[in-house]
């Protein structure tokens, strides 16, 4: 059931890319949410990319495809307010301090290509993200691992996408409970926990899911058209 619209004001939509607004692990966007999410903009909501990608590739992104020109990447760790406009809220020499010893206590932990990043580590989805995560806390480490499907990510602990999406609602002069959330992976969790309204994809894990306020049937791509067509139904006037 929905939350009721009379408790719902809603300004904008913070959305997440891979898994979400693309429909394969290769990247490739759903044309389709884009109409969407390009009418939403039109009728006046802030519609911006909150993600584990870089916060310029996702910036890039928004001007290309007609978006709030502002974007939370490296899973909250850098916030884009321009083309060399950057805060960065996360650690990332300690990120490599951390890497190293990944790499010295685990055989297959590797880098993943990717566009530069400012405050964090992506590795590639080869080794138990868990058995990752202990080495860190035994070096005393304040770091966490992060797995967005997309890659496992080394952040600073206290950095994520909540933390970032904080920051970029500043710069537009909005509220969390302001915003509707959509996504499909861990590494959305803390924003669905502050956001007023959180949609989860069909395909997300049930750890996912039990966070989110509405899950939608829908998975990449298709389910990102099913969360803008609930919300539209049910509390845009």
């Amino acid at each position: 059931m929905p939350l009721s619209s009379k408790y719902l004001s809603i300004k904008a939509f913070a959305i997440d890319i891979d898994g979400t607004l693309t429909e394969n692990g290769s990247g490739m966007i759903y044309l389709p949410a884009v109409s969407k999410m390009r009418f939403l903009e039109k009728i006046g909501y802030r519609v911006f990319f909150v993600t584990g990608r870089s916060s310029i590739e996702a910036y890039i992104l928004s001007v290309f495809l007609g978006m709030t020109r502002v974007a939370v990447g490296e899973n909250g760790g850098v916030v884009s307010n321009g083309p060399s406009d950057h805060t960065i809220l996360g650690n990332k020499e300690l990120c490599l301090k951390g890497y190293e010893i990944l790499r010295q206590c685990l055989s297959n932990v590797d880098t993943k290509p990717v566009f530069p990043r400012m405050s964090e580590v992506v590795l590639q989805r080869t080794f138990d993200i868990k058995e990752g995560i202990k080495i860190l806390r035994e070096n005393k480490l304040d770091l966490d691992i992060v797995d967005s499907k997309y890659a496992f990510h080394i952040n600073e602990l206290g950095v994520n996408k909540a933390k970032g999406l904080d920051v970029a609602l500043k710069f537009l002069n909005i509220e969390p409970k302001e915003v509707v959330a959509i996504g499909d992976s861990e590494t959305d969790i803390s924003v669905f926990g502050i956001c007023g309204l959180s949609i989860a994809l069909g395909h997300s894990d049930d750890a996912v899911k039990v966070h989110a306020d509405h899950v939608v049937n829908g998975k990449e791509g298709v389910g990102l058209c099913d969360a803008i067509d609930y919300v539209s139904l049910n509390y845009l006037r």
